[in-house]
């Protein structure tokens, strides 16, 4: 049950040359609620977060800050925890290099006779770690540990600096649903301690599965605040996004055409056995399975990321045998992968290196690249794609999740791909995002393109796909025709969550 106030925010400005970041926002945060902060991205979110963070002041007389019904005038970081604010983000920013007790303690290891003593230091983050049912030997080194167990390390370490407020931002992006599961249950002991939760995400199933009240910001400006339980989502994409969204994963799909891939007996000894579909121009072939079910692997294998064992491939009728992902290529296929930033784009290139890194050998003569083709194909893309950046130029890493996302299709319709595999299309976009994503899929989809889809989003899948392969644990448990299932439908979805845990219907 939420208390007393911890946090409050009223009326902050926050203006950097020639951009206006924050008009006006409020926030108002209570003891043992968990208050999750929504909005497309640039819409204000990480600004107000680093101004109650420390990390950029405010506009000075315009609004204020208050801690505990105090009014406060942040001086940096240092103060901001001193206060009890605390953050967790996407990236863990502890150490890597040192222990997990000396990451507890950064800065503050207590000492005997001047000497640190390591036996408390350890004993001390032991106990909590227990207290907060967290599993984890406080002698290993941070960067041993695996990225939900890093979470839940800087998680513990706010409750040992007596954080009051903490800062979620995109904790689950780079988690399993199983790890998602576990980091929530430490949120709720965190609830359940009085903490206040600020919880940033753009994943509207978590907001309604853990959040108490949801505040919403756009264009830098606040919107409305609303009990969670109390709204639906399609009220809160509505005030996002400022438009009416009735139905998001409404698009127009063509005529489905001839066969353009056809996999037969596709097996990966111990990862997935006998896999069998097909697919044609202008459709949507859906995928569906838990982390670790094997459908990553599948098209990895189809793509020639990685190797199979046993199978055939044909692409338009023709057996192919596709041994590496330039083959893969060559062959007309593209591959969009989970993870954009390691695998999908060179984060510290330009936006038009991207796009044109599959096509460069097209655009030159020689071994010399044709700049006149290569600017002229990063603006074409730039344009027809909405990619929102300042120049073609630009760094690709500072683009937003959603823009990025967009990079990562020019680079494979630059190279003309013919069949196009999305693992997980919209991970970590925001909802405006998402729309303008589908809307590409669209086009592609117009264009003859045939897609295989990948969501571990039931909705989102449920929502676009002509037909869905379940797979559970490498195995094929079916395939399932547009006609037989209904978005938004409770049974339907239990249906294919039964499937994906090896339940048949």
């Amino acid at each position: 049950m939420s208390g007393a106030e911890l946090l409050r925010v009223e009326d902050i400005h926050k203006t950097f040359p020639g951009v206006k970041a924050l008009k006006g926002v409020n926030l108002q945060v209570l003891s043992g609620e968990i208050h999750a902060l929504v909005g497309e991205n640039g819409a204000g979110k990480s600004t107000l977060i680093k101004c109650v963070m420390g990390v950029h002041k405010k506009d000075e007389r315009k609004g204020r800050i208050m801690i505990e019904g105090k009014e406060v005038v942040i001086q940096g970081p240092l103060h901001a925890k001193s206060l009890g604010m605390g953050a967790v983000y996407q990236d863990v920013m502890m150490a890597p290099h040192l222990s997990v007790a000396e990451n507890f303690f950064l800065g503050s290891l207590p000492s005997k006779n001047g000497f640190i003593n390591w036996k408390k230091a350890h004993q001390d983050a032991s106990k909590l770690l227990k207290d907060l049912n967290i599993q984890v030997n406080t002698k290993s080194k941070l960067s041993d540990l695996s990225i939900a167990k890093q979470e839940m390390v800087a998680i513990a370490k706010m409750v040992a600096d007596n954080s009051k407020v903490v800062v979620f931002d995109e904790p689950t992006a780079l988690l399993s649903n199983e790890e998602t599961e576990v980091l929530f249950d430490l949120i709720f002991k965190l609830k359940n301690k009085g903490i206040g939760i600020i919880y940033i995400s753009h994943r509207m199933e978590e907001i309604f599965k853990i959040s108490d009240r949801v505040t919403i910001l756009k264009d830098g400006a606040y919107v409305d605040t609303l009990n969670t339980s109390e709204t639906n989502e399609d009220e809160i994409i509505q005030k996002m996004v400022g438009r009416s969204v009735e139905n998001m994963y409404h698009i127009e799909k063509p005529e489905i055409g001839n066969r353009t891939l056809q996999v037969k007996g596709l097996t990966k000894e111990g990862v997935f056995n006998d896999i069998n579909f097909e697919v044609h121009s202008g459709e949507i072939f859906g995928m569906f399975g838990l982390v670790g079910s094997g459908r990553t692997e599948i098209v990895e294998c189809i793509f020639g990321a990685e190797h199979y064992d046993k199978g055939e491939i044909y692409i338009e009728g023709k057996k192919v045998g596709i041994k590496t992902p330039s083959q893969g290529i060559s062959a007309g296929m593209g591959l969009v992968t989970e993870d954009r930033k390691e695998t999908g784009l060179f984060m510290e290139l330009s936006c038009s290196t991207n796009t044109n890194i599959i096509s460069y050998k097209e655009i030159s003569k020689a071994g010399v690249i044709d700049a006149k083709k290569e600017k002229q194909n990063s603006k074409y893309f730039k344009d027809t794609l909405s990619i929102k950046t300042p120049s073609i130029h630009q760094l690709v890493k500072n683009l937003s999740g959603g823009n990025q996302q967009k990079v990562v299709l020019s680079k494979w319709l630059s190279n003309k791909s013919k069949i196009l595999i999305i693992d997980e299309p919209t991970v970590g976009v925001d909802v405006g995002a998402k729309v303008e994503i589908y809307k590409l899929i669209e086009g592609l989809l117009k264009e003859g393109i045939s897609i295989i889809m990948i969501s571990s989003y039931l909705p989102e899948i449920m929502g676009l796909a002509d037909r869905i392969m379940v797979i559970s644990e490498g195995n094929q448990m079916c395939i399932v025709n547009k006609s037989e299932f209904t978005l938004g439908n409770d049974e339907d979805e239990e249906r294919f969550v039964k499937l994906a845990s090896g339940i048949k219907a």
